[in-house]
């Protein structure tokens, strides 16, 4: 379920997925949320480009630490890739 940036204060949020397309986000969005997985998203400035690198914007999407390994598993059902640093 969606989460408020509320619910994630004083805990350290793991991000999992870094959608660079709105339907990516929605698709992923109610993946998570099918699943039970609480989670939050914000709008972020990623760089982005092989030949022109530029800033762009996309939906980050966090989790708590505890639920990484369950929200890596649905992002990858769904053939996404899970971000990793």
């Amino acid at each position: 379920m969606k989460r408020e940036a509320a619910y994630f204060e004083g805990q350290e949020a793991i991000l999992v997925y870094i959608a660079k397309r709105l339907r990516d986000a929605l698709s992923l969005e109610a993946a998570l949320t099918s699943a039970g997985v609480d989670y939050g998203v914000e709008a972020d400035h990623y760089h982005g480009g092989i030949i022109f690198r530029r800033q762009r914007v996309g939906a980050f999407f966090y989790v708590l630490p505890e639920t990484v390994e369950t929200a890596h598993r649905i992002i990858r059902e769904h053939g996404y890739e899970p971000y990793r640093e």
